[in-house]
């Protein structure tokens, strides 16, 4: 399983925002920049970054993630206001190795078709998930659709990963949210990656052992230090099976 740390942005900070509320921040007093160029001298195989501004079509952090593609030394992938398949070719240009979708997806299912086949194994289908539904616009709006059936609709499309969020694993239970993302898991053609779901060392140990399940992505507690990011890269190495020595 790969570990994907994640930078949040809102106006040039690392921030962590609960259910996608950007009113009430929880800053982060950490050069982004900085805190990208640690992960990967931890170890990261790849950095997740989330910018929130461009949400509401600001692109106030752009020369910051820019610097920080151009300097980390390990692919980024980049969501936050994906609206528009001009503006996901600008991003490839600017050197983003993969391109997070959600919204985009359910206003414009078409549109996403498309870029996933111009831009293969660049395009990460974001399924964020509360109450048994699909949301979108920053978690902001409940859609009709139910997971399952929102992954059906994209089935034979070749995305790079899907990145499934369970939004109420905040305030939940646990293992139901593991149940969700088992499910979605099982039924995906694409590889998943869960988010939200690393809180500790044991939640990692659990994930780790979900069928299909290829990626992780940590965020606040990478920040606040309820994980440690090299303590975590060893928990979730591959495990070499012992072989029986023969004389």
């Amino acid at each position: 399983m790969i570990l994907y740390p994640m930078i949040e942005l809102l106006d040039g900070r690392c921030v962590s925002l609960f259910r996608g509320r950007t009113d009430e921040p929880h800053i982060w007093h950490l050069d982004p920049v900085k805190k990208a160029k640690s992960f990967a001298k931890a170890g990261a195989e790849w950095l997740h970054i989330t910018d929130f501004d461009a949400m509401s079509g600001d692109e106030r952090n752009t020369d910051l993630i820019r610097e920080i593609i151009r300097t980390v030394g390990i692919p980024v992938q980049l969501g936050g206001g994906f609206r528009s398949l001009e503006r996901i070719s600008k991003w490839i240009d600017h050197g983003a190795g993969r391109i997070i979708v959600g919204t985009l997806a359910l206003r414009q299912p078409d549109l996403v078709k498309e870029a996933a086949k111009l831009f293969p194994d660049q395009i990460v289908l974001a399924v964020d998930v509360f109450e048994g539904l699909v949301v979108s616009d920053g978690w902001q709006k409940k859609s009709a659709f139910s997971p399952s059936a929102f992954l059906k609709a994209f089935e034979n499309d070749p995305f790079a990963a899907i990145i499934v969020t369970d939004i109420g694993a905040d305030i939940g239970d646990a293992e139901d949210s593991i149940a969700l993302i088992t499910q979605l898991a099982s039924e995906a053609r694409t590889q998943i990656f869960a988010r939200g779901l690393s809180r500790t060392l044991d939640d990692l140990s659990r994930l780790k052992y979900v069928p299909f399940v290829s990626g992780a992505l940590i965020g606040r507690a990478l920040f606040d230090g309820s994980i440690d990011f090299e303590a975590a890269l060893e928990l979730v190495k591959p495990e070499i099976e012992k072989r029986a020595q023969f004389i």
